[in-house]
This record gives structure tokens, sequence and C-alpha cells, in this order.
């Protein structure tokens, strides 16, 4: 059972810690370990992949992983969501961060923690202020496109890397540009090495997602890199980094960073939320249990702060680490938690990750791009509607090859466009009563609904508003003249019509006024009590007469006595 998005259930009162431990079965330890395991397999290679891409040092993917689980596991609510590092959000706010800062620089790193926090104060706020709907403003051809501009600036950050080549800065096209440019340069170890790996991801996905394929693959490459000594002959390595406890604080911090980070960080956390609620939604489905998609936007958000204040990166729900989790039939937030205690213990010995060649690192995430690269999606979006496709592309595109910021802000403000298009012309039903019943359909419905002589039913299945009322006019206009007998009387089925504006109600009124210069009368059917509220205001309620209006469509025609000259 998934609650409100709004998060209503959690506001108001002290939100529930460690909420899936509560009742725990001593049974459900035994699962809840192997889950753990299965986890911390997947989550080592895909954290240390995931921070390469965040252009942070790869020991903050494992802060990110801990910080990120703890936090969810004490305040969120779904018992098998897990949180950390993300491929998603990784190149989102790694390219936004780089054209304030030099990536992998201190300055970089402060930004990107102060960016942290500042996503998670706002993923929280999503909580606080019951503003779970924002994650609906993104439709799914949207959220396609999106993942495919994300899955393309994965593969092409990553390409230098796979094939051995020095890594150019700039736009998605220059780095392109620049890996033909000098794709004569490769090294045939260091594909080889990535290629391998990611034959080794691909291949064990296919058996069992919980074969940890990427972290075989990881050890594999790294054993090989360090006994055949190939750093010497090309093949790039992660070499020593710092790995010893987090730094605690945010430095560099100002109103005018918090300014510039701004933007990002609306961005970021939209995305976040976002995928937080699909997941939350996906799995609840799969295997009903109580959840509250609102509490888990409180412990996603509380986990990008920690993740902040520890010297980290933005966290996010996983999708794929979450699926591996509940196919290893965890029970709870004990299994997150068991993983991240082995993450934690790992990072002392992070040091024997050296050697880790980065071509590694690049096939893990070639996988995670291709996975995200939804191409059956497309195609269905396709075959459903053209336009939404165009939308999904241009998204991608958008994302691709100008920003992600302005990828996302271009596909929302095309699919608002499309929404109002279609709000400002839809489409105006008649009516006929289907034979042997007091039911009424559109005359195109099955069981031959049809038109009672001198009455014209027409249903508005909308609000009229200043988009379509000029639309509603015309629409009512045509539709008397197509009449198949000149009508004596209009009854309005106004279902769907539950709001009028201003100029809506200037339309309503000129079409009383073309009705009652031909002599037709007019009732509605139907009316709610917001609608009639607005007709008051306007006095269309009393021109009309209150008389006139009635609960069904049958009703009015059969009560309605047609007279002229009643507006």
């Amino acid at each position: 059972m998934t609650e409100p998005a709004d998060g209503r259930t959690g506001v108001g009162r002290a939100p529930v810690v460690a909420r899936s431990l509560r009742g725990y079965r001593r049974s459900w330890l035994g699962t809840d370990v192997l889950a753990a395991v299965t986890l911390l397999a997947i989550a080592v290679p895909e954290q240390l992949a995931t921070s390469r891409l965040a252009g942070m040092p790869p020991v903050t993917g494992f802060y990110a992983f801990v910080a990120g689980t703890v936090l969810f596991a004490l305040l969120g609510s779904n018992p098998r969501m897990s949180v950390g590092a993300d491929s998603t959000i990784a190149p989102l706010f790694a390219v936004g961060v780089a054209g304030l800062a030099a990536s992998g620089t201190p300055h970089y790193q402060n930004l990107v923690g102060i960016l942290a926090v500042m996503v998670g104060a706002l993923v929280a706020l999503v909580w606080l202020a019951r503003l779970g709907w924002i994650s609906e403003l993104l439709s799914a051809p949207i959220i396609t496109g999106f993942l495919g501009g994300i899955a393309v600036i994965i593969i092409v950050h990553q390409l230098p890397d796979l094939l051995g080549l020095h890594a150019a800065g700039g736009s998605t096209l220059h780095r392109l540009g620049s890996v033909i440019a000098h794709i004569g340069q490769l090294s045939v170890p260091t594909l080889v090495i990535g290629l391998g790996v990611f034959a080794a991801v691909v291949g064990s996905d296919r058996v069992d997602a919980r074969l940890p394929g990427a972290l075989a693959g990881l050890v594999v490459a790294t054993v090989v890199v360090a006994v055949g000594h190939l750093d010497r002959h090309g093949v790039a390595v992660l070499g020593p980094f710092a790995h010893g406890a987090p730094r605690l604080g945010l430095r560099d911090v100002s109103w005018t960073t918090i300014e510039k980070l701004a933007p990002l960080a609306g961005v970021v956390a939209l995305v976040v939320v976002t995928q937080s609620a699909a997941t939350t939604r996906a799995f609840a489905a799969e295997e009903p249990y109580a959840t509250d998609v609102g509490r888990d936007f409180l412990g996603v958000g509380a986990g990008n702060v920690a993740a902040g204040l520890i010297g980290a990166f933005p966290v996010n729900a996983s999708p794929a680490r979450t699926a591996a989790v509940s196919a290893a039939r965890g029970h709870t937030q004990l299994a997150c938690l068991l993983a991240a205690g082995g993450m934690a213990a790992v990072v002392p010995a992070a040091g024997l990750l050296r050697d880790v060649p980065l071509a590694a690192l690049a096939g893990v995430l070639l996988f995670v791009a291709i996975r995200i690269f939804h191409v059956r999606e497309l195609i269905a979006i396709g075959r459903f509607d053209r336009f939404e496709l165009a939308l999904a592309l241009i998204t991608l595109l958008a994302v691709a090859l100008i920003g992600v910021e302005q990828g996302i802000g271009v596909a929302v403000g095309l699919a608002i466009l499309d929404r109002t298009r279609l709000t400002a012309r839809p489409s105006l039903h008649v009516l006929g009563r289907i034979p042997g019943t007091t039911s009424w359909a559109p005359l195109t419905a099955p069981g031959n609904p049809a038109e009672v002589p001198g009455v014209l039913v027409v249903l508005f299945a909308a609000p009229l508003w200043y988009a379509n009322a000029t639309h509603f006019r015309a629409a009512l206009d045509h539709a008397r003249r197509q009449s198949t007998q000149s009508p004596r009387l209009v009854v309005l089925d106004a279902l769907g019509m539950y709001d009028v504006d201003f100029t809506g109600s200037q339309a309503f009124a000129k079409a009383l006024d073309e009705l009652q210069r031909d002599g037709i009368g007019f009732a509605v059917a139907r009316a709610g009590d917001h609608l009639r509220a607005n007709l008051a205001r306007s006095g269309l309620l009393q021109r009309i007469g209150s008389d006139r209006f009635y609960p069904s469509v049958d009703e009015a025609v059969r009560s309605t006595t047609v007279t002229s000259g009643r507006h």
C-alpha cells in the first residue's frame, strides 16, 4: 500500500525512526544478510565508478553510500530502497559544478558538498510542504528522453578512459570530437580490459541480476594490471588516493555560492524526487507493503545533507540496487544497513584499489548507460504519439548537447505547451440516448445512442477558460448546424466543465445570447458546486435560472419545457 506523495501522513508529527525495523522477526535475519552481501557486491564497484563520474575522489562514493543508506534507514519508509551515489544525477551535477570550478580541485569538491546539502534541504522541503506532486511534472516521455541524454553524456565522458585517450573538457560534442581526432592513439590493452569488464557485467546481469559481475570483473582486471604491471604500458589506473576518515563540515560557503548553485540544486532535487517516488511506487506495486512516499523524500533528503556534511556528493534512490535487494528477498532496511557497515569497513582498505584500471570503471558505467537508455520505451512512445516521441528526442538531444538544466527546461516548457494546446481545443461531444435506457453517450459510442428530436445535448469535457472560450462558441455553433433537426433545446452536460474563468464566462454569455436570439431553450446537467459558484459570480446562474440545473442529462431532457426568451 502506497500512501500519498504529498507526505500528509508524515507532516504534523515526529517521524517514526527506523520504521521498517519495527516488529523485526528473527526468521528474516538470514535473507537480510544475504541481501546485504548481494547489495555490497553490487555497490562497491558502482559507487567507485560513480564517484569518478561525479569528478570526486574515489572514496567519497563510499561515504555517499554510507550516509545515504543510514539516514534513509532511520527516516524513510521503504524497507528495501537503496540510497547512495547514483549515475543518473552524477553527470548532471558534475557538468553544472564544473562550470563554476575545475573538476577535481578542492574548490570543486567544496561546491559539490554545498550542493548536496542544498539538494537535501529541497527534497526534505518537498515532504514538509506536501509538494510531492512536483515529481509528476516530468512525463514518461520527458523522463525517457532525460535518461537517454544522461546515457549519452556518460558514454561520451567514459570513452577516453575506455580507449586509453587523454580526456578533453567542454561540451559533449567537443569531447566526442576530441575522441574521434585522437582515435589512432587508442590503447588496445585498455580497450580489452574495459570491454572485458563490460562483458562480465552484461553476462552476469542476463544470468541473474544478483550475481556480482561488476565486482568480479573489477577484481580480475585489477589483478591482471597489478601482476602484469600494465600501468607501465599505458593502462591508466586510479593510483593512490586519500582514504581516511571523512572531513566534516562545509567550506567556501557564501550567499554568492548558494545563489550560483541554486538553479542546479533545484534541477537535481527534482530528479531525485522523481526517481525516489518512482522507485517507491514500483517496488510497492511489485510486492505490496505500507510505504509513505513523502517520508521517503525526507529520508533521501536527510541522506543528501549528511553526504554533503562529510565531504561526499548528492545521493539518490537507486532502482537497480533496490531491485537487487528485492530479488534477494531482503525484508527490511537492516539489509541496507549491513551493506553500509560493510562499505564503511572497506574504506580503511581502499588503498588497495590503487591498481583498479580506469577502463574497468568505464566498462561498469558503459553498462549503466546502456541500461538507462530505453530504446524500447522510445519505440513504444513513437507508436503511441509522434509528438510525444519528438518531445522525448528533443529532451534527449537538449540534455546531451546543450545541458541538463536547459534540456529539462525545454522539455517541461514543450510539455506544458502541448497540454495547453490540447486543453485549448477540447472536443465538444454530441450525446444521444441509448435505446431502452436513461443513459446518454456520444453518438459514436457503442449501444447506438440516438438524438432526441428537437434536443441537442452536448458535452464539453474541459474547464472553460480564456484559451478555449472562442473554440467553445464555435464548436457549439457547429454542432447546432450539423444537427439533423433544428434544436429547440440545448442541454449542456457540464460534468467535465468544473471551472469557468472570466473570459470563459463572457463566451458563455455570448453563446446564451445566440440561443436566445434563435429562440432556443437552455438547460445544464451535472454541474458541480464549483462551477455553480463561478456561474453565480458572473451572473450566469441567475440568467439561466437555478431551476434549469438538473442532476442528470435524462432528467434535464425530460423535465425541461422548451420555451424561448427565458435567458
